[in-house]
């Protein structure tokens, strides 16, 4: 019994569907941080003649001594600023990057939507039915 509802759980077309979307996400995540760090990062480091931030950091603890983030951490405590900021500059390019692919795929959908056949007369005389009863029910 209890196989049986989870067979039909599992099945549904929304898990199914979620499930799909998880797996081609993970797999365009991996594409838009190859982006980021193969394409983009280069381009602004030599832009920036190499400006990196990732190993600034602020010691809070007297017993760090050390010039690179990795050894302070060992040291103790350390406020690793440069390797967030960082991290945001990489945000804000990976949020940009979606946008624009968000934005041109929307683009696409409209076009697409544009180019549709008109509808026949049977379907236009459904489409006020639907809408008349939609009226009535509200």
């Amino acid at each position: 019994m209890m196989i049986e509802e989870f067979k039909k759980f599992a099945l549904r077309g929304n898990v199914v569907d979620l499930a799909i979307g998880v797996i081609i996400g993970a797999a365009f995540g991996a594409i838009v941080n190859s982006m980021v760090s193969d394409i983009l990062t280069p381009v602004i480091g030599a832009i920036t003649s190499g400006l990196d931030f990732s190993n600034h950091f602020i010691a809070l603890s007297s017993r760090v001594t050390a010039d690179s983030l990795a050894e302070a951490k060992k040291q103790g405590a350390v406020l690793a600023w440069g390797s967030f900021l960082t991290y945001l500059i990489y945000f804000v390019i990976i949020a940009w990057v979606l946008f624009l692919v968000v934005k041109l795929m929307n683009r696409s959908l409209h076009s697409e939507a544009q180019k549709a056949p008109p509808l026949s007369k049977q379907e236009q005389l459904l489409s006020e039915i639907r809408d008349l009863l939609k009226a009535q029910r509200s």
